[in-house]
């Protein structure tokens, strides 16, 4: 039956996998990033096959999205970005390893370990060194060191920060001493720990740009779904956005299109309706200069986009009710489709919504 539904590549996930493989050497782990529904695919379907590649590492935002990936029998570890204090109970519970960011955090979880005596929980240690988003600061983190180190309830697995500007090479030197901090840092604290903890910094980006820096681990997430911020990687996209035309409107010379008649028909007009709103994902935005492929032609956008449908002109395009058209594909792939409005194929991505079908190539 005809839709609109998200071809979901599994070959090219492989693809891309081992691409990054071969970058990082096989002394270097990779953790696969799979948050915000494995950049708005398909979080089990993702985790499975990168766990059936024997991927070191899954990595999630938030504890809800690790629980998933437990009932749905992934045993691969996984780290939780950003645990929230009221998730404490469920971090041990599914056995997730949570990042220490903040002593609001720490002081939560170490009192819930020690009030049910859980020694040695793997956790994992982030720095900020410039990203100034979440982290504890070069003056805080001799005193959280400490803490973690004085107690037998918490165990680092690894020391982690993360680069703010590693795709810019003009801001080289910012991420150069980002790393230099990070490196300095870790080996200060790492002397009071039994065990080496793994140490990462680098994103997709740092592993292209900055492959010295690569340490113990790397973290990976819009590289294995075929996107490397305008770098050369060689990489395939997961993602393929399809729909059809479910309905052709034949319209006259001056008549209105769509909401708050946005658009005027400069001529008569064969309009394809395509059941795809800004509730699917598709920006406003996209309106003013956007445009599909139908039958290998570009339809361009007409008046404004819809919660569940968008129109396109098709005049000039051979076309007919129910036939396919592309959003974006390997081709006409989603970093394209994101610089018609001026934003990034991470936002493309994990805005497609859930209510869109996904068909799964292998």
């Amino acid at each position: 039956m005809k839709k609109t539904f998200l071809e979901i590549n599994i070959k090219a996930l492989e693809h891309n996998y081992f691409k990054i493989k071969s970058k990082i050497g096989n002394e270097t782990k990779l953790l696969g990033v799979v948050k915000a529904n494995a950049y708005g695919s398909d979080l089990i379907i993702i985790a499975k096959k990168l766990e059936e590649l024997k991927i070191d590492y899954l990595a999630v935002a938030y504890v809800n999205e690790g629980i998933r990936l437990r009932k749905a029998g992934i045993k691969t570890p996984i780290l939780v970005f950003i645990p929230q204090v009221e998730d404490i109970e469920d971090i041990a519970k599914y056995q997730l390893q949570p990042s220490i960011y903040s002593f609001y955090f720490l002081n939560n979880f170490y009192f819930h370990l020690k009030s049910n005596n859980i020694q040695g929980y793997p956790c994992h240690l982030k720095i900020n060194t410039g990203l100034n988003r979440i982290g504890f600061n070069e003056d805080e983190i001799k005193k959280v060191a400490e803490k973690i180190i004085s107690s037998s309830y918490i165990k680092i697995i690894s020391l982690y920060s993360h680069l703010a500007a590693s795709e810019d090479l003009d801001e080289q030197v910012f991420t150069t001493n980002q790393i230099n901090k990070f490196k300095s840092l870790s080996e200060e604290i790492i002397k009071g720990f039994e065990k080496k903890p793994l140490l990462h910094i680098c994103n997709t980006s740092g592993v292209i740009n900055f492959a010295d820096a690569k340490f113990d681990m790397v973290r990976c997430g819009i590289a294995l779904y075929g996107y490397s911020n305008s770098l050369k990687l060689d990489l395939m996209p997961v993602h393929n956005l399809k729909s059809i035309i479910s309905q052709i409107i034949k319209i006259k010379k001056g008549e209105s299109v769509g909401y708050n008649r946005a658009y005027f028909a400069e001529e008569n007009m064969r309009i394809g309706v395509i059941p795809l709103g800004h509730a699917d994902g598709i920006n406003r935005g996209f309106a003013k200069n956007g445009f599909i492929i139908i039958n290998e032609k570009k339809a361009k956008i007409v008046g404004n986009i819809c919660m569940d449908v968008f129109m396109v002109n098709l005049n000039g395009i051979e076309s007919k009710e129910g036939d396919e058209v592309i959003i974006f594909d390997s081709e006409n792939n989603a970093e394209n489709f994101a610089k018609v409005y001026d934003t990034i194929s991470y936002e493309v991505l994990t805005n497609i919504s859930e209510r869109i079908h996904r068909k799964i190539i292998t």
